[in-house]
């Protein structure tokens, strides 16, 4: 319907781009404690359920209005409302998801400046010894630093801002390309390593084994939020890349290679800090601080803790990124 100016160079491209836009924060930073939080392996079963009846069509309908208006939010939703004759009020809609985008950006960044400052912190041997009341006191000092927070901030914007100019092909789709992989291979490291903590199976049966009277109603709440928000729904960025997705992809398949991609690094970033937690007497619902308080405390007292805590920040940060 509208014309576009380039699109994917690849199947593959698309898929590790688009999971590149679903796998983030939402896997690596929030799901480990909010599952913590939420009973463990019952949150979890019903996060999966969500994913596969509520997630996965969402998403093949987000790609699928994307690639038949080919247009931003905006313009996706008021070219579709005029062709099929309904009410311009649909235009409304693409205002709302590039406002929610823009408010999840405003955040999201901050994380992601905090992971990047991180990164340092640990290859520094900041955490090296520290007691819990050190590590808190850092963190402390760090969010409470205006022009240390105002730096890595701008870093991670003005490295956003670089990619995306240089367009689909050449900026989004050629970062995705060698970030994702980096990425997953830094997390299996991180999950071998989890493997020789002597608390590996411990991990194993928190995350896996469903007991469901730690599950409330709330619990179930934050599950199926949480699969709106691993997947970027409504925030129109699948509906972006579905735009420029060539027609002789299968929508339906690329969404469960999405989904499965995005799944997988959520359960692998639960069984590299889970196991790493219990082996330092830590609690795993731990909320928001579980990745910069708990885990650099452990890190600080482990074997090798400094190359694999930066480790862990890089791949924090690639998952971020991307």
């Amino acid at each position: 319907m509208a014309g576009k100016q380039t699109q994917w160079s690849s199947y593959w491209g698309f898929i590790l781009a688009t999971a590149g836009a679903a796998v983030g924060l939402g896997n690596i930073w929030k799901f480990p404690y909010i599952a913590g939080e939420n009973g463990g392996g019952a949150f979890v079963l019903i996060y999966l359920v969500c994913i596969v009846i509520i997630g996965l069509p969402l998403m093949m309908a987000e790609i699928m209005l994307g690639r038949r208006a080919g247009g931003d939010p905006k313009t996706s939703m008021s070219t579709l409302a005029a062709h099929y004759k309904a009410s311009p009020l649909w235009a409304g809609l693409g205002y709302m998801l590039i406002l929610a985008g823009f408010l999840i950006l405003s955040y999201y960044s901050v994380i992601a400046g905090w992971a990047s400052a991180y990164v340092f912190k640990s290859g520094m041997g900041m955490f090296t010894g520290e007691t819990a009341g050190q590590i808190d006191q850092l963190f402390s000092q760090f969010i409470h630093s205006p022009y240390e927070l105002a730096f890595w901030h701008t870093v991670m914007i003005a490295a956003t801002i670089f990619v995306v100019a240089m367009g689909v092909e050449k900026g989004l789709e050629r970062a995705v390309i060698y970030m994702f992989p980096a990425m997953l291979a830094l997390l299996l490291v991180i999950v071998g390593y989890s493997m020789g903590t002597g608390f590996f199976g411990k991990g194993l049966n928190f995350l896996f084994y469903p007991d469901l009277s730690e599950l409330s109603a709330h619990g179930v709440l934050v599950a199926v939020g949480h699969a709106f928000f691993t997947l970027s729904l409504a925030t129109g960025s699948i509906m972006m890349y579905g735009a420029y997705l060539p027609k002789n992809i299968s929508i339906p398949k690329a969404s469960i290679y999405i989904a499965i991609a995005d799944t997988l690094i959520a359960l692998l970033a639960g069984l590299a800090i889970f196991p790493i937690v219990f082996a330092h007497g830590l609690q795993p619902g731990a909320g928001p601080g579980l990745i910069f308080k708990s885990l650099p405390l452990a890190c600080g007292h482990m074997p090798y803790g400094t190359f694999f805590g930066t480790l862990f920040f890089v791949m924090l940060v690639f998952a971020a990124f991307t």
